[in-house]
């Protein structure tokens, strides 16, 4: 089944080239189905390939999904056109009276400041309360999984010596979770970034359970107990050149970053070993978590 989005996005187009299932509004009323809804909190600088990369995971399921692109009103990206912005995302202001099946909340380039240092870090704990009563499930990513555990359980994050950057060997620390059906018992994931969860806090939290990790990466996936909340430390959803164009990015800056580890071949290619996990993580999450769980009257939340 299809995810719809607006046509003019340009997600749209290139999705609709790799043909993968897409669907615009206008076809979607016609069918008598009611489509999962999913909003994405997208505060990465690279607003169009981020969520190019999360429309192409959330495609691969049976299920129709309806997507709301959100931004945050107390600050302003510079790294993507006002149209854009104005034509495909709604503030959360236009959405909390709404609910919600699902939410996905991106990482950020903010991760080495304090929390409550971060410009719309108020806003944002106005939307992880509001994903409290108003969303069936939430998937956290890298930085948003270290803010989301840090206001919702006290558990913060550590610098890091130098930038983890590179494809990791991850095994899973649980055998039958749904979230990792299919999954195999040794995958990969891209890292890109900074600092790290208190590892210690995190393991040992009641209300935690961890269900993935890295021999070098640390932590890279935990729930709540409760099935309710997700957090992600990696970027699965990354294409095959995004940490190449960071490497080449921080190298234009003069920040001097060492390769991207096991990410390059010996002759500089670049081989992506991470998709099919990912794919089953994000169609788990949706069929598991999310759409057999979320109540068909999605304002019925007893």
């Amino acid at each position: 089944m299809p995810i719809i989005i607006p046509k003019g996005i340009p997600a749209f187009k290139t999705l609709e080239q790799e043909n993968i299932f897409v669907m615009d509004k206008e076809r979607a009323v016609r069918q008598d189905i009611r489509p999962i809804e999913i909003a994405v909190l997208n505060l990465m600088p690279t607003k169009i390939e981020t969520e190019t990369q999360l429309i192409r995971l959330l495609s691969n399921s049976p299920l129709q999904i309806n997507l709301t692109l959100l931004k945050t009103e107390t600050y302003e990206s510079r790294n993507v056109g006002k149209e854009h912005l104005e034509k495909f995302y709604k503030n959360f202001s236009d959405v909390r009276h709404r609910n919600f099946d699902g939410m996905i909340i991106t990482g950020a380039p903010v991760e080495t400041m304090e929390f409550e240092d971060v410009g719309y870090y108020k806003e944002l704990t106005d939307i992880l309360d509001f994903a409290k009563s108003n969303v069936t499930s939430t998937l956290f990513i890298c930085w948003g999984a270290q803010v989301a555990l840090y206001y919702y359980h006290g558990i913060g994050k550590n610098n890091l010596r130098k930038k983890l950057s590179g494809i990791y060997e991850h095994y899973k620390t649980v055998q039958f979770d749904p979230l990792l059906k299919g999954v195999d018992d040794k995958f990969f994931i891209p890292h890109s970034r900074y600092t790290e969860v208190n590892q210690k806090g995190l393991k040992e939290h009641k209300a935690l359970r961890v269900l993935a990790e890295s021999k070098k990466a640390g932590v890279a996936i935990a729930k709540s107990a409760d099935d309710k909340n997700f957090f992600l430390f990696g970027h699965s959803e990354y294409d095959a050149d995004t940490l190449n164009k960071e490497y080449i990015r921080d190298k234009d800056k003069g920040i001097n970053p060492e390769k991207p580890f096991n990410y390059f071949d010996k002759d500089g290619g670049i081989s992506v070993t991470w998709r099919g996990a990912a794919t089953l993580i994000f169609s788990n999450w949706l069929n598991y978590y999310v759409y057999q769980v979320t109540p068909y009257d999605i304002g019925n939340r007893e």
